[in-house]
């Protein structure tokens, strides 16, 4: 195999040609990965090197897997830091519209000849996927992602500054929602990355965006999620700007978050879906969303990562606050949207935006399938205001800080088994490391309230 002689265009995007403007050679192949964080690591090669990073995949210090995000190594040290591979998956092969010459391509990872296991978040997917298509059944994704531009500011509190900060722009378009088209812009290269985007619209806070996906099998849909917010923030870096997608990074503002639009296909056509049945739905639906609310608290480990995360949720928020379900309701866990047919489907509201998501996507799936197996019934829906129902009806709480939903996934076997003692090990000894350290810093806001007083 040649690939320098190789023009490299996605499989489901369209070409330079098309767009009317000449192609540009390949030069380099961006090869990558995510880690436990959703953090896109990977390396650059040249393309005459590209040959050889197929036959050998290329090799990394497998203690990234279990790296902080201060950079330091958590787990990975009791091994001797072996190496992990790398091997790039050419059905992924893209050209990057805004680094001309550049090609990404995402990598499956497997431990070094004779290592221990790995964390492999885009593996766990794919578990999540054969473990339902063992029921017969093949999961459809669809993530809807939010995210803050920010721009650098010396004088304004933590140097950053939003970039446009009007109030009441949700559901805006056009320079004054976006200046110069930045975000447009970036939803047109990514359309032309083939990542099938439905449309882009300035969000509820001030200079905050959300860019929705096409919905595709769950490995691709994850794929595409993990793209688009590597590609977003790139194409901020190349305007001077930040774009985060951190939770909640402004406290007169609400957050960001990640949602995943869920249905399951039986021979190609949605099991979701019962015409006859009662409120349009079928019984997998509703065992479906019995096993997601079953397992809510485990999976806010994965759907709310950081510690930040848990400051968005609250009452008023749009996010949930308790494991609850309802017929598009928006404060609630799960709602159900009000199409049917072949678009029925559940929407999880509860993630964060800086969820990674092989592992929300991962998680979700295998909590479902539970429900499924166990052919678990939902508690009755809540209708109206979720943040006010009464007690009895409003749900379990959810946790209100991270380190008690890392408890809650310890606990989980359902879960574990799903994804795997490598990650689940992994992931809760770096984000108890990352609660420790948060413990033990003194804040902006302690030094506000107690220093000129106590």
């Amino acid at each position: 195999m040649q690939t320098n002689a190789i023009p490299v265009t996605h499989h489901n995007g369209p070409t330079a040609e098309e767009h009317g403007r000449d192609a540009v050679p390949t030069t380099s192949v961006r090869v990558l990965y995510a880690d436990l964080h959703g953090v896109a690591r990977g390396k650059d090669v040249p393309i005459g090197e590209f040959d050889h990073a197929i036959e050998n995949g290329l090799c990394f210090c497998s203690a990234v897997m279990g790296t902080d995000l201060r950079h330091t190594p958590v787990r990975g040290g009791d091994e001797g830091y072996p190496d992990l591979i790398a091997r790039p998956d050419l059905d992924t092969m893209a050209t990057l519209p805004w680094e001309p010459g550049v090609a990404v391509c995402l990598s499956d990872l497997e431990p070094a000849e004779g290592g221990a296991p790995i964390p492999d978040p885009r593996g766990a997917v794919r578990s999540a996927v054969a473990s339902l298509r063992d029921l017969g059944l093949d999961p459809i994704v669809g993530p809807e992602l939010e995210f803050f531009v920010l721009r650098r500011d010396a004088a304004a509190p933590r140097g950053i500054a939003r970039r446009v900060d009007h109030l009441s722009m949700v559901y805006t378009v056009g320079p004054q929602a976006d200046p110069d088209g930045l975000v447009r812009g970036m939803t047109e290269g990514l359309a032309e990355l083939g990542l099938e985007v439905l449309a882009v619209n300035h969000e509820f806070m001030n200079s905050q965006y959300e860019i929705n996906l096409r919905h595709a099998d769950a490995v691709t849909a994850a794929d595409r999620a993990f793209l688009l917010k590597t590609a977003v923030k790139d194409i901020a870096a190349q305007n001077g700007l930040l774009a985060t997608f951190m939770g909640k990074p402004f406290n007169d503002q609400g957050g960001s978050g990640t949602h995943l639009h869920l249905s399951l296909n039986r021979d190609e056509r949605n099991a979701f879906a019962a015409h006859d049945g009662a409120d349009g739905v079928s019984r997998e639906l509703r065992w479906f969303t019995a096993g997601v609310l079953e397992h809510a608290t485990a999976l806010m480990a994965f759907l709310n990562p950081t510690i930040n995360a848990y400051r968005r949720i609250q009452p008023d928020s749009l996010a949930p606050t308790h494991a609850n379900w309802g017929w598009d309701n928006r404060s609630t866990f799960v709602r159900i949207p009000p199409e049917r047919g072949a678009a029925t489907r559940l929407e999880i509201r509860v993630g964060d935006g800086a969820a990674n998501p092989y592992l929300a996507i991962a998680s979700a799936l295998a909590a479902g399938a539970d429900g499924i197996r166990r052919k678990l019934d939902p508690p009755a829906p809540v209708v109206g205001d979720a943040y006010r129902a009464d007690p009895d009806a409003a749900g379990a709480q959810l946790p209100g800080a991270l380190e008690d939903a890392l408890d809650a996934l310890e606990a989980d076997a359902v879960l574990r088994e799903a994804l795997g003692d490598q990650i689940v090990d992994t992931f809760l000894a770096v984000k108890r490391f990352e609660v420790e350290r948060h413990r033990a810093w003194v804040s902006d806001w302690e030094i506000d309230e107690y220093v000129h007083h106590l």
